[in-house]
């Protein structure tokens, strides 16, 4: 990974700071900040996969994202290049973005502590969302056949009917934040239930009762009826990494969601 991080930085023309380098998950993905040739700030992120597994949703997550929001109004880092390579049965994705310098809101997707902002960044994060879910795209970010079969099964409920189905980020969480807001990681973005990412960011924030009653009033969709599907698709799924051993800070909260949810 180091070895092709450092060709393709070349192939891009972009210097590598030194120092600096940030895995993601099984060491599938390695990003480092960079200078372009113009001196503006970078940061090039490679991810890896086997040849024959290097296509879809999340492959093409970043690129597609550009194409269909740019830099939505300067709250997302546009993607300024990618690059492709294959080596012995292994695929590689180079994708160069703007660097964004502010420091995520939460070093873990579940807010640890009551998050202070001031309400212009709760607008720019609603009319980010806004933006997003009005575009037309054939991505899938939650699939009907997966709401039918966890929400029964970790709500309680029969999966309840969708109204709307929307365009989402999908991942709005506190470690995807950032002040001024930038949203990161537009690696599994597509189409799920109106306000599937109203209800992410609250799940992520159970833990604090006055942040999680400001996403609520935010996102007047969550506690509606039409909001329901996408309320009861998120608390199924983390009940559900619940249920493998993650997430399990969350346990006892995400228990109370689904009780509200079966109540309503």
């Amino acid at each position: 990974m180091r070895a092709h991080h450092a060709h393709t930085a070349k192939a891009l023309d972009v210097q590598v700071e030194t120092g600096a380098e940030f895995w993601g998950w099984a060491g599938r993905t390695l990003g480092a900040p960079a200078r372009t040739a113009t001196g503006a700030p970078a940061w090039l992120r490679l991810v890896s996969a086997p040849e024959d597994k290097a296509s879809g949703k999340l492959w093409d997550g970043a690129l597609d994202a550009q194409h269909a929001f740019g830099d939505l109004d300067g709250h997302r880092p546009a993607l300024l290049a990618v690059h492709d390579a294959v080596d012995d049965g292994v695929a590689y994705r180079a994708e160069l973005s703007v660097r964004v310098d502010d420091r995520v809101l939460s070093d873990d997707p579940v807010l640890q502590y009551e998050a202070h902002l001031p309400d212009s960044w709760w607008n720019d994060l609603a009319g980010a969302l806004e933006k997003v879910a009005a575009v037309a795209t054939g991505r899938v970010a939650v699939r009907q056949q997966y709401m039918e079969r966890t929400i029964p099964e970790f709500v309680g409920i029969p999966a309840p009917a969708v109204s709307c189905w929307t365009t989402a980020h999908a991942d709005v969480h506190w470690a995807n934040l950032t002040e001024p807001l930038r949203l990161l990681d537009w690696e599994g973005w597509g189409r799920a239930p109106e306000g599937y990412d109203a209800a992410t960011l609250y799940a992520y924030t159970l833990l604090q009762p006055d942040t999680a009653a400001r996403v609520r009033t935010v996102f007047p969709i969550l506690g509606s009826r039409a909001g329901l599907a996408a309320e009861a698709t998120m608390c199924a799924q983390l009940l559900q990494t619940v249920a493998r051993g993650d997430n399990l800070v969350l346990k006892d909260r995400l228990r109370d969601w689904a009780e509200e949810l079966r109540r309503r």
